[in-house]
């Protein structure tokens, strides 16, 4: 079978590049324009035309006549419906971007926190909820969805965050790094009646309500390097229990490795007996590496954290808490069998940029907020 070849790659000037990408982020103009940019700035990058096409839901045809769009018209081409051509249009002129505009700026006037597409339909009227629903989608809007979001306001947040980066990313020699973190209160939930099982056409059902049967607090070093995990779990989580895990990581060490352990800044972990066992010489060895405030994201265990809690404590049913630690610690030597590291690929100076962009878009928002 002869391969295609691939289209040259498309040539663009700063302006007409700046341009494009105005018109692909465009949140309000015609989706075919935004999605013929978009097409555009993906073949500057030399992709073949049917790979552009599966990104944007078009033919390689289509592809090939925006490039031929763009030869002859330039920018002014894109979006633009030659004359007796194309779908005619099934809305009112600027219905589209009056729906763009009242789901971006304004909220329903019963105090509603988003549109629906119904009480959007509603508040412009002679539309069908069917036709917001289509705008949205052309646009990429969802108001139904929300994220959470916070930025940290540690002074020190770039120079914890190469640090911290820096570690994963090219580890040093003759060292084990490992993240660690506690994952407090894990409740030993019972629930009130047997669960259904799982058949064709039907998933498994559990009760909404439950019983409770205590809580164990899980202190857990994951290994960068290899994948494995030190667990332990305790009934507290204060600066005795901290040391207790710290001397537990000290002795599974080598005496010929350095240990490096990125943390959180709680309170257990800078308490006076944590940092005087640490002071002394024969723990010149260890290294804390505390990341950010408000930045757990930039600790690999919380990820460790996340699979041990979808795989094995959201859906299981423990009559006590020997039965959960029991539980935690299976799930964690098994894993330990065939541990699998995770991987960690975002740049610092990547992650700076976009939390600098992301501060001052924050600030923007701030300065039109009444509190």
């Amino acid at each position: 079978m002869v391969g295609t070849r691939a289209a040259d790659r498309l040539v663009l000037s700063d302006g007409q590049r700046a341009e494009l990408e105005a018109i692909a982020a465009s949140p309000s103009l015609a989706h075919r324009a935004v999605r013929q940019a978009g097409g555009l700035l993906d073949a500057t990058r030399g992709l073949a035309n049917e790979e552009i096409g599966r990104r944007h839901g078009v033919s390689a045809n289509t592809v090939r006549a925006w490039r031929k769009s763009f030869a002859e018209r330039g920018v002014a081409g894109v979006g633009v419906v030659a004359e007796g051509r194309g779908r005619k249009p099934w809305l009112p002129e600027g219905t589209v971007a009056e729906v763009v505009r009242l789901t971006l700026t304004e909220k329903p006037a019963d105090g509603s926190t988003h549109w629906s597409t119904r009480t959007l339909a509603a508040r412009i009227g002679n539309l069908s909820h069917g036709a917001v629903a289509q705008i949205w989608k052309d646009h990429g809007l969802q108001p139904w969805r929300t994220e959470t979001f916070k930025l940290s306001n540690d002074p020190q947040f770039e120079d914890k965050l190469v640090d911290v980066v820096g570690l994963y990313l090219d580890p040093p020699a003759r060292a084990v790094v490992f993240c660690f973190d506690e994952k407090t209160q894990c409740q030993a939930l019972d629930r009130t009646q047997p669960s259904l099982p799982m058949v064709r056409g039907r998933a498994g059902t559990m009760t909404h309500d439950y019983k409770r049967n205590g809580t164990t607090d899980l202190f857990a070093a994951l290994n960068v390097t290899t994948g494995e995990v030190l667990a332990q779990c305790r009934k507290r989580h204060t600066a005795a229990d901290v040391l207790a895990f710290f001397k537990q990581i000290d002795k599974t060490v080598p005496r010929s490795l350095d240990i490096h352990v990125v943390l959180d800044n709680l309170s257990a972990h800078k308490a006076p007996e944590v940092t005087q066992w640490l002071a002394h010489p024969r723990r010149a060895r260890w290294h804390l590496h505390f990341t950010p405030t408000s930045s757990s994201w930039l600790n690999l265990v919380e990820r460790w954290f996340r699979n041990l809690t979808d795989r094995r404590l959201r859906r299981g049913v423990f009559t006590s808490v020997p039965d959960l630690i029991e539980a935690i610690m299976t799930w964690v030597e098994h894993g330990n069998t065939d541990p699998k590291p995770l991987a960690w690929h975002a740049k610092a100076d990547d992650i700076i940029a976009k939390v600098r962009r992301g501060r001052t878009t924050l600030a923007q928002v701030k300065s039109k907020t009444v509190h």
